[in-house]
C-alpha cells in the first residue's frame, strides 16, 4: 500500500487549491464539511421509543415542531440506504387535510452560530452551500423544506421531487449564501434547517430565492400529515459549503456521539447513581456533575418518574425537583441544587435514578 504525504494540494496550474467536489481544499483540516449533526440518525441519546408530540427529539439534534388537528409518531428506524443503518421514520396516525393558516408540521436541526461563521451570511461574501439528503415515503410530489435564520425573519423554501413510492431516492439542493439579514455565529441558532411535513397558509411562499419573513413551504408542497397511514423517512442529511454535494462525510461514532452531548447528556441510563453530592440539614441535595463534554450553555435536567438520594446502601431523600444549575463556560462540570421532599441530616450521597433517564439538555 503507497502513502501520499503532501502539504498542500493545488490545481493543475499549481497556482491555486484544488477543488474538490466543488469546494477549493483548505489550507487546513478537511474536516467537519457536514455542518448538520447526527445526519445519519445513529445516535438517540433520549431512547428510541417513539415520539408522538412537539417538541420531541426521535433521535439527538432533530426536534419535531408540530402543531395540527392531527396525530403522528416518530422514531429511529432500521430501514435506510445502502452504506447508512438508520434513518428516523414519520407516521401519519391520525390525518388532518385542512391545516388553518398558522399550523404546522415539521423536522428540523437548529445549527450553532459557532458552526458556520465561515459562511459569512448577512454579508457580500456570503457562501453557497449545498444541501443533500436520503428520503422516501408512501406519497410522491413535491415535497419542501427551508432555511431560516434565528429572528425568522430570512428564509430560503426548497423543493425536492419523491417520484417513486416506498424507494429511497437522494436529493440535493444548492442554494446561494444570504447576503442580508442577521445570521449569528455565536452560541445562539446560526440556521434552521427545517423539512415541512405539512404547512399552513401563513408560512407558504415561493421557492427558490431568499425571502424577507417566516416560511417553510410552498402552497403546491405534499403535506405528510394529510393523509392518514403516510410514511416520511429520512437519512444522510448533509449541509456544507459549496455548490456539489460531497459524499457523506462519515464521522466515527465516538466523535459524533461527543458533539450531540454538546446540547444534550444522558447523565444516566437508569440502572446506575450519579452526582455525588451532599446535604446540609435542608430539604436540599447539591450534586456535582461531570460531563464527558462542555455543554453549549447552562443545561436544564429532566426526568419521568421518581429520583431519590441514597448513600449506596438505601434510600435517604426523594427528589421534588431542580432549584438552580451552576455552570461555567467552557467546564464539562455543573452543580445541581435539587430540592427534596423532605429535610434529611447532613449526609452525603448520590441521584438514584429507580430505572429512569436523566438528561441535560442545552438544546438550541
Amino acid at each position: 500500500m503507497s502513502t501520499l504525504r503532501a502539504s498542500n494540494i493545488y490545481d493543475k496550474d499549481g497556482t491555486s487549491n484544488a477543488v474538490l467536489y466543488g469546494v477549493a481544499s483548505p489550507t487546513g483540516s478537511m474536516g467537519f464539511r457536514n455542518r448538520i449533526l447526527n445526519g445519519d440518525m445513529r445516535i438517540a441519546q433520549r431512547g428510541t421509543a417513539a415520539v408522538t408530540a412537539t417538541g420531541t427529539y426521535p433521535v439527538d439534534r432533530f426536534i419535531i415542531g408540530f402543531d395540527t388537528d392531527g396525530a403522528f409518531s416518530a422514531q429511529q428506524d432500521t430501514s435506510a440506504p445502502a452504506g447508512f443503518v438508520n434513518s428516523v421514520k414519520w407516521t401519519t396516525t391520525t390525518a388532518d387535510s385542512s391545516l388553518a393558516a398558522g399550523q404546522l408540521t415539521q423536522f428540523r436541526q437548529a445549527i450553532e452560530g459557532t458552526n458556520i461563521s465561515d459562511l459569512a451570511w448577512g454579508t457580500a461574501d456570503a457562501k453557497t452551500v449545498t444541501l443533500s439528503f436520503w428520503v422516501r415515503s408512501s406519497l410522491t410530489g413535491t415535497f419542501a423544506g427551508s432555511l431560516r435564520n434565528s429572528d425568522a425573519n430570512r428564509s430560503y423554501v426548497f423543493t425536492y421531487s419523491i417520484s417513486a413510492a416506498n424507494t429511497w431516492e437522494q436529493k440535493t439542493v444548492t442554494i446561494a449564501g444570504d447576503t442580508s439579514g442577521t445570521w449569528l455565529t455565536t452560541t445562539g441558532v446560526g440556521i434552521y434547517l427545517t423539512f415541512s411535513l405539512g404547512t399552513g397558509s401563513t408560512y407558504q411562499t415561493t421557492a427558490g430565492s431568499w425571502t424577507a419573513g417566516n416560511y417553510w413551504a410552498t402552497s403546491s408542497a405534499t403535506s405528510v400529515i394529510g393523509t392518514l397511514n403516510a410514511t416520511w423517512y429520512i437519512t444522510g442529511v448533509q449541509l456544507e459549503a459549496g455548490s456539489v454535494a460531497s459524499p457523506f462525510e462519515r464521522r466515527d461514532y465516538g466523535r459524533e456521539l461527543m458533539m450531540c452531548q454538546r446540547y444534550c447528556q444522558t447523565l444516566t441510563n437508569g440502572e446506575e447513581n450519579h452526582g455525588f453530592g451532599m446535604t446540609n440539614g435542608s430539604a436540599f441535595f447539591f450534586s456535582f456533575v461531570s460531563g464527558p463534554v462542555t455543554m453549549r450553555s447552562t443545561p436544564t435536567l429532566s426526568w419521568s418518574g421518581t429520583l431519590n438520594v441514597s448513600d449506596y446502601s438505601s434510600n435517604f431523600a426523594t427528589i421534588n425537583g431542580v432549584s438552580s444549575v451552576a455552570w461555567s463556560t467552557n467546564s464539562n462540570a455543573f452543580k445541581v441544587n435539587y430540592t427534596l421532599t423532605a429535610s434529611p441530616s447532613a449526609r452525603t450521597g448520590g441521584i438514584n435514578p429507580n430505572g429512569n433517564r436523566v438528561i441535560a439538555s442545552s438544546e438550541l
